[in-house]
């Protein structure tokens, strides 16, 4: 593992009441030490003696102490702003390592200052998710839990907040390794009987072991991926596609559902031309809209580029909102549109109804009725909570769930437990044909394996990366 001192902005950009340095590495210290000026007592800021702030006089912090003084360029003796500093000493701190924080103003140049000083003093700037990443390599962590913590850093709703708090907590690992400790205690006698068929032949019962294997590993490892496929949605967010003709009232309806001006509007068909997206709390659900250029043929280049764009948007999409006009007859275009978004999850919402007198909807196809379908105004905000209900209906059910009762892996977990399942079945299946025990602890061994995949014992170097490259510079 790399030993070198890493830095970074732990903050939001932008100005601030305050913003963070942090430091962690051999030379955290030594650097804080060669930057760090403590007040003495004739400070405003009380009757702090050097000697309650360092131990011993001899220069060396306090851990777990916050310190208050100026940071101060050694070359120069230049103070580039009053802080607090905590010093944290390996090993109780996030990385194992030492770890300095400082608390400085948080306007943008006064924290670039700092951390140019810092660097200049022998750290280097850290990669995305380092902080994290040295925790898990350190042991502090296992993967599911730094995992948890990039899902804490961009929880967009109380609910996902609350996934990836039980994450952090281990309780998905704790899951996991209640799963592999009868897979471990299989592979136990299934070696023994093969270093020693004569004396421990009797000891392993497969029919018992089948039994064992469908009720303490492939029923649990079921239960995670039917949490993820309710669950999920919840943490990774639900993408909505809002689909029509050009001036159906697209952008009206998406600034109805994230309750502001957020797409421009007017009489004018075409006037959204590229795609525009915004992330609004529906009952808990984290939605992601795209408000979408409007599907029809044109000559136009630069509207030609947009619906192109539309289009490969509704492919990546998990539903769709197709709008059609409660007034007018179904054209073409319509039933073009229908065409090529009638295979994703689809809500047809049947808008301006303001237009219609005595509830005169125009009737829709048949084949479409099989669609959930809602009624709307955007124009005025009718049967907008009605489509906020239909698009929870579809993504969880009519149950709610109950997050203090469910684990909700992530999908990299979801695809590892799947190839759990795979091998756990295949071992239940080999059972069954009387393979030689031999061959059915090759399964057996999957099976942990992947389940070590999870936890992050034997996860590969550039898996590692893709997930913290995921992260935020700074944490």
């Amino acid at each position: 593992m790399d030993n070198s001192t890493i830095a970074a902005l732990a903050t939001p950009g932008g100005r601030g009441g305050i913003g963070i340095i942090k430091i962690s590495g051999p030379e955290a210290v030594s650097i804080a030490e060669d930057i760090f000026r403590p007040h003495h007592s004739n400070c405003d800021f009380g009757n702090i003696q050097r000697s309650e702030l360092l131990e011993n006089n001899n220069g060396h912090f306090q851990s777990h102490k916050l310190n208050y003084g100026q940071i101060v360029d050694p070359e120069t003796e230049r103070a580039l702003d009053e802080v607090l500093v905590s010093v944290m000493k390996a090993p109780h701190t996030y990385t194992k390592e030492d770890v300095v924080e400082i608390n400085a103003h948080g306007g943008a140049v006064a924290l670039q200052a700092i951390l140019a000083l810092v660097l200049r003093q022998g750290a280097r700037l850290a990669e995305p998710g380092e902080f994290t990443k040295r925790a898990f390599l350190n042991g502090r962590i296992d993967l599911t839990q730094a995992e948890a913590v990039i899902d804490v850093v961009n929880a967009r709703t109380e609910e996902s907040l609350q996934i990836a708090t039980a994450q952090i907590d281990g309780q998905l690992r704790n899951q996991i390794e209640s799963i592999r400790k009868p897979l471990i205690h299989f592979l136990t006698h299934a070696e023994a009987v093969i270093d020693f068929p004569e004396d421990v032949d009797d000891i392993f019962d497969l029919r018992k072991t089948a039994i064992e294997v469908q009720k303490k590993v492939i029923g649990p490892l079921k239960m995670l991926i039917r949490n993820y496929m309710d669950a999920g949605v919840l943490r990774d967010g639900l993408k909505v596609a809002v689909v029509g003709k050009p001036n159906v009232g697209k952008s009206s309806l998406m600034n109805c559902l994230v309750q502001k001006d957020r797409a421009i509007v007017t009489s004018i068909p075409g006037t959204t031309r590229d795609v525009i997206e915004e992330t609004v709390n529906i009952q808990g659900i984290p939605v992601v809209l795209s408000d979408t250029a409007g599907l029809h043929e044109t000559d136009d280049p630069v509207e030609t580029l947009g619906i192109e764009k539309t289009l490969k948007h509704v492919t990546g999409c998990d539903l769709v909102l197709f709008l059609i006009e409660a007034h007018r007859s179904l054209s073409d275009v319509d039933y073009q549109i229908y065409e090529k978004v009638k295979s994703k999850p689809l809500i047809i919402a049947i808008n301006k109804i303001d237009l219609v007198k005595q509830n005169r909807h125009r009737p829709i196809p048949e084949p479409w009725r099989e669609y959930e379908k809602v009624y709307t105004s955007a124009l005025y905000g009718q049967g907008i909570n009605s489509l906020k209900n239909k698009i929870v209906q579809l993504t969880t059910g009519e149950n709610p769930i109950d997050l203090e009762e469910i684990i909700v892996p992530n999908l990299r977990q979801k695809v590892i437990l799947e190839r759990s399942i795979k091998a756990a079945e295949g071992m239940m299946a080999e059972i069954q044909n009387g393979t030689p025990i031999d061959l059915i602890a090759i399964d057996i061994q999957d099976a942990i394996d992947s389940l070590d995949e999870i936890l992050g014992s034997n996860v590969k170097v550039d898996v590692l990366d893709q997930i913290f490259n995921q992260f935020c510079i700074g944490k």
